[in-house]
């Protein structure tokens, strides 16, 4: 059952483990009261979001907020429905809970990456520690929210998510990029190594990508965590060691010596084709 407060323009609902604030706007329609969210532009049309999460009061309160913004939503509420969707489906952006019935949102994600879904993962959890933020990352997830959550922010995370999306789709004309036996496409987010394809993680691709893009150039962690992860306030720079680490041992012939992405002692890392 939700309880509903008015006070001060602010709209505050309470369900059984979260509080969501939105700052709203109060008018009468045809079914009396209505408060209409005063959030940013509406999203693109047809932006399709997969929800997987239990609590069927809290997906019933994301479905109307991300609705009213044009998305599309689906929702699963186990691990199991939750890796049959994203098989059968194309999503935009995946919320995953971590604690669910029949598994768990981490090995759903450590899943999904080994099926080569690159889909921004964004974790929505009651968990806060440190540990458990890094174990969403190293699991293949982008973001990650910890409830309880204010709507704007969410929204204003799952927006950045999905342009960073789009930008990875932007680049050189070809949408290729070469450098030695490694081979990213960008327009396919698809990433070679002699011919045979790698998988990345979605963070992993959208950082060889940057790098890519940026060749030559020494670029620090705080730049990469701007850039790729968005504004994480408060997360450490080993969040961008650990994912050049994983792309070292997935591109490089030996990376206890790389010759692609060079550690520059001091000020960041610099891309070496």
């Amino acid at each position: 059952m939700f309880l509903v407060q008015f006070a001060l323009g602010q709209m505050t609902i309470l369900s059984s483990s979260i509080i969501i604030k939105e700052m709203t706007a109060l008018s009468f329609g045809e079914r009396g009261l209505v408060a209409s969210p005063l959030s940013p532009a509406k999203a693109s049309r047809n932006r399709r979001v997969l929800i997987v999460e239990d609590e069927r009061e809290l997906c019933l309160t994301l479905a109307d907020r991300f609705e009213d913004e044009g998305y599309e939503v689906e929702f699963a509420h186990d691990e199991q429905s939750g890796i049959r969707k994203i098989g059968e489906g194309t999503y935009d952006l995946i919320i995953l809970d971590i604690m669910l019935p029949l598994g768990s949102g981490l090995d759903l994600c450590v899943r999904m990456r080994r099926m080569g879904v690159l889909t921004p993962v964004l974790f929505l959890t009651a968990r806060s520690h440190v540990a458990e933020k890094v174990a969403g990352f190293k699991a293949g997830g982008d973001d990650y929210l910890t409830k309880p959550f204010d709507t704007l922010e969410l929204m204003a995370r799952v927006e950045a998510l999905l342009r960073r999306g789009s930008a990875s789709e932007t680049g050189r004309a070809d949408g290729e990029y070469q450098f030695g036996p490694v081979t990213l496409d960008v327009l396919r987010k698809k990433v070679t190594l002699n011919g045979q394809e790698v998988t990345l993680t979605s963070r992993e691709f959208q950082l060889l990508r940057y790098l890519a893009e940026n060749s030559g150039k020494t670029i620090s962690r705080e730049e990469l965590l701007e850039e790729v992860w968005g504004d994480l306030s408060g997360n450490i720079t080993r969040t961008v060691d650990m994912h050049v680490a994983g792309l070292r041992q997935k591109l490089e012939s030996n990376p206890r010596r790389p010759e692609l992405i060079l550690t520059e002692p001091g000020a960041g890392y610099r891309f070496q084709p």
